[in-house]
């Protein structure tokens, strides 16, 4: 009960900043409750799955999903995924604690890029036929798996950067279009982690019906807290859980 309870406390958080805050679940599994870093990596991942999925179908209704896009770029992230799943399986447990706080912090760089540069600029026509384009978008898709799959992180930031600056969204675009993207690669890298014999049900179901319910709280808040507080706790979120992950 006490791991749903925290898992409740963080999903208000995630639900609040609109994110999925897979890095903040593994740093509190691993540092409180003692869980295997291989292992909070593959409940953190799995369980993005689902919790992407609420999100991802509230965008699209909304009009800020780019659903060929999306389904390009999460086809070969959910390869990627499960490719990088079984590196991480092969990587000793400190050094893949040390490169997944390295990964979080790189995030919240990426984060504070985009809300300094991106957040009000808007984007040409895509050019969705384009060889190009689609060369760019597998790319994305097969990087980011890769970093997701190997680190737990949703790689959203790193996502949402490439829809923007590679593949040239507009920022609501590649917000609503990453939610897509995170469902693929979340089952493909749980795919990949099940193969690996990581997965623990139990904690995941722990962990799910924690985040899913703080999730639904958190998110009433989003409208009603000033934006400054907001951008500033959605930096702050990946930067403590890589720093929580080093303590």
């Amino acid at each position: 009960m006490l791991i749903v309870l925290v898992m409740l406390i963080l999903g208000i958080l995630f639900g609040f900043i609109g994110g999925g805050g897979a890095g903040f679940v593994i740093a509190v599994l691993t540092t409180i409750f003692n869980i295997p870093i291989h292992m909070a990596l593959a409940t953190s991942l799995t369980a993005m799955a689902f919790t992407s999925m609420s999100g991802a179908f509230s965008h699209y209704r909304e009009g800020n999903t780019h659903v060929k896009i999306g389904l390009i770029v999460g086809v070969f992230a959910a390869f990627g995924s499960f490719f990088g799943a079984k590196i991480a399986a092969f990587i000793p447990a400190q050094s893949l604690l040390l490169m997944t706080a390295g990964m979080l912090f790189l995030s919240a760089l990426l984060l504070l890029l985009k809300l300094l540069i991106f957040n009000e600029k808007t984007s040409p026509v895509l050019e969705i036929n384009s060889p190009l384009t689609w060369l760019k978008a597998i790319l994305l898709g097969i990087i980011c798996g890769i970093l997701s799959g190997t680190f737990g992180i949703g790689s959203a930031p790193f996502i949402q950067v490439g829809l923007l600056v590679l593949l040239k969204l507009t920022v609501q675009q590649a917000v609503g279009t990453t939610m897509l993207v995170t469902i693929p690669l979340a089952i493909g890298g749980g795919i990949g982690f099940y193969f690996e014999g990581i997965i623990n049900y139990l904690l995941l179901i722990q962990v799910l019906i924690g985040t899913v319910c703080g999730a639904y709280i958190g998110a009433k808040f989003t409208g009603i807290v000033p934006k400054k507080i907001l951008k500033t706790t959605v930096i702050l979120t990946p930067t403590i859980a890589g720093i929580i992950l080093l303590i």
